[in-house]
């Protein structure tokens, strides 16, 4: 069971620095809003999806909290928001984006909140650091653990 923040920035903050320093100082900004960060993986350097150009850093922490998944991701939103983050643009650049990603074996359909994260299945991103957190946590929907997910998403086609 876990608890899963996938944490991303490519755009430089004017306190924090580069992309690598922003989510270093997101997950101490987790920390200090009394969320536990347990486990985190290292910062991975990736392409962008979408039109933005600017390669990312990507990490993933899995967190304790006795916050329910609505107040928590209403926390970070307000951590993101502290942070500079302006939501103009579906998959532009950012100072930091936070997703809550998985809430144990959670699942949740909208307004605002999907659990587990609809397309973290698709995403290399979100899996390859996801594998150095929790590689045996299980999909509740599709079954399939971290491993399995990456597995398929790496397989050569």
């Amino acid at each position: 069971m876990a608890i899963v923040i996938a944490l991303g920035s490519n755009r430089a903050h004017g306190r924090h620095g580069a992309p690598r320093r922003v989510v270093a100082a997101a997950l101490r900004a987790l920390a200090d809003a009394g969320i536990a960060v347990e486990r985190r993986s290292r910062i991975h350097t990736t392409a962008p999806l979408g039109p933005s150009q600017r390669r990312y850093a990507n990490a993933v922490a899995a967190v304790a909290t006795d916050l329910p998944p609505g107040a928590l991701l209403g926390l970070l939103h307000d951590i993101e928001d502290d942070f500079g983050r302006r939501r103009q643009r579906r998959w532009g650049a950012r100072v930091l984006d936070l997703d809550l990603i998985a809430y144990h074996d959670r699942v949740r359909g909208g307004p605002g909140l999907y659990l587990p994260h609809p397309a973290m299945h698709l995403r290399r991103f979100v899996l390859a650091p996801m594998m150095e957190v929790a590689p045996t946590w299980r999909h509740p929907i599709l079954g399939l653990t971290v491993r399995q997910m990456y597995a398929r998403l790496t397989a050569r086609r």
